[in-house]
């Protein structure tokens, strides 16, 4: 893919960032906040199923209904279990990603990859999805989760202020988006100092609740336990998501050929292996019952064992968990409208590169006016903005089982990925069940946004609308 313009050396992005940098890019996106809040609900889903599956079985054999310690077992087995193959799904795409990435060491990652195999106007597509209703809508989410969190520290006389969450929730993306436009050193500085801290915080949890005197065995579920093994699934891919943003940032990884295979696998291993572990330490710390029941499960482990401050502890590292995700995609989706500009002479103006602060000051902007906007928008009434949270499920997991599409079609097509320093084991098989996990994704988001309807879905319809018409707008000026 040709850019309109041939920019100097400078006014290009420079490959500096390390693999340490990459990797902490990967796991400060995807942990955030989801671990501390579905992992109940995780325990209640997949433990139900299994303790319904195990009953349901021994009945068809005519044997002694199974004791709580059999039930135990086996909710607990399906509970990892499920971590477990989420975790491979995150894999599978990590690996479909690092071909690709060490194939088009590009800024943009998704959006190259998908203008290349598919053709512009589905790189197009994704690029204004993502810039209207994907990142807005998982940067305000998150944003809204770290102002809850947030608002705990704060003395009780600031809960009096009209709105809180919602200052609370603009500041921390308007102040984060001021770091990075600063410089590339400033926001990846801080992106590592985050990510850092959450992953000492999350050891400090593990190590706690591995050291308390595990409760008897509670196979007792809460009447809400529905055994919805698709919903745990749901839930766990929603924790996983976000891996693939570090391909945005592929043309600043140092040495691509290795780092960026490196940094995705890495960092989406090592997200696996401490979702697993830590939902070890809950269910040794609480028990099934406890764990599934858990309205708050790390602060519960953490006050078992220092009392009342521990659950101000635990806000604390949701906000830093918080703060590091939206540092994240900040830094990450900017780069996406950046690659668009280069390759769209409607949005040429977003295809400028700052050669002294070293980051796409327009796109950094322009994202940050149009998320806070809609958070602003769709934050002033309760619940308005985790409505809106849920539309952006289709198109995420839409354009991300076409990338292992565009995986296949690029390379039976004989052309691609050209150069690329690491191939997908088992090929076609790996690409083509990323596409179809992803799919199963995309067919759940959409069956849960239609039974649960609500207006804010009229933003995502006017959304495409719109992009429709810029798209014939931008087709036609590249046909001139």
């Amino acid at each position: 893919m040709s850019a309109p313009a041939s920019p100097s050396p400078a006014d290009q992005p420079r490959r500096v960032l390390s693999l340490v940098d990459s990797t902490s890019i990967i796991v400060g996106i995807i942990i955030g906040s989801a671990i501390y809040e579905i992992s109940p609900l995780v325990a209640s889903s997949a433990g139900g199923w299994a303790e319904h599956l195990l009953d349901s079985w021994v009945s068809r054999r005519g044997g002694l209904p199974p004791s709580a310690a059999q039930l135990d077992f086996a909710a607990t087995a399906a509970i990892i279990g499920v971590w477990v193959v989420g975790g491979i799904v995150a894999l599978l795409g990590a690996m479909c990603y690092a071909e690709l990435g060490t194939a088009y060491p590009q800024a943009g990652g998704t959006y190259v990859y998908l203008s290349e195999a598919l053709g512009r106007s589905v790189g197009f597509a994704f690029a204004w999805a993502e810039f209207w209703i994907v990142r807005p809508g998982n940067i305000g989410a998150v944003a809204f989760v770290m102002a809850r969190y947030g608002g705990q520290l704060l003395p009780a006389s600031a809960h009096r202020i009209a709105h809180l969450d919602l200052y609370l929730a603009a500041g921390a993306i308007l102040g984060l988006a001021a770091l990075n436009a600063a410089g590339l050193r400033a926001g990846t500085w801080t992106q590592n100092l985050l990510t850092a801290c959450k992953i000492v915080g999350l050891v400090a949890i593990i190590l706690t609740a591995l050291t308390l005197v595990p409760p008897p065995a509670d196979a007792t579920l809460p009447p809400s336990a529905g055994g919805n093994l698709p919903l745990a699934l749901i839930l766990i891919m929603f924790a996983y998501g976000g891996w693939a943003d570090m391909s945005f940032v592929a043309a600043e990884v140092r040495d691509p050929a290795r780092n960026i295979f490196r940094a995705l696998l890495l960092g989406t291993a090592a997200v696996v292996l401490i979702y697993v572990t830590i939902n070890l330490a809950f269910l040794h710390a609480l028990g099934l019952g406890g764990l599934a029941r858990s309205q708050a499960v790390a602060a519960e482990v953490l006050s078992r064992r220092f009392g009342g401050w521990g659950s101000r502890a635990i806000s604390l590292l949701v906000v830093v968990s918080c703060l590091g995700g939206i540092n994240g995609m900040l830094f990450t989706g900017a780069r996406v409208y950046y690659a668009l500009g280069t390759h769209h002479p409607t949005f040429r103006w977003l295809g400028d590169w700052n050669a002294t602060s070293g980051v796409p000051l327009r796109s950094l902007a322009v994202q940050t006016l149009v998320t806070l906007g809609l958070v602003i928008g769709f934050g002033l009434y309760p619940g308005g903005f985790g409505k809106l949270v849920v539309f952006t499920g289709p198109f995420y997991w839409g354009f991300i089982a076409l990338v292992g599409v565009a995986l296949v079609v690029l390379r039976l097509r004989g052309d691609s990925p050209p150069g690329a320093a690491y191939r997908v084991p088992l090929f076609p098989v790996t690409p083509l069940l990323f596409a179809l996990t992803s799919g199963a994704m995309v067919y759940s988001a959409i069956v849960y946004a239609v039974q649960n309807p609500a207006y804010e879905a009229l933003w995502a319809v006017v959304v495409i609308a719109v992009g429709i018409v810029f798209g014939i707008i931008d087709w036609l000026s590249r046909r001139r």
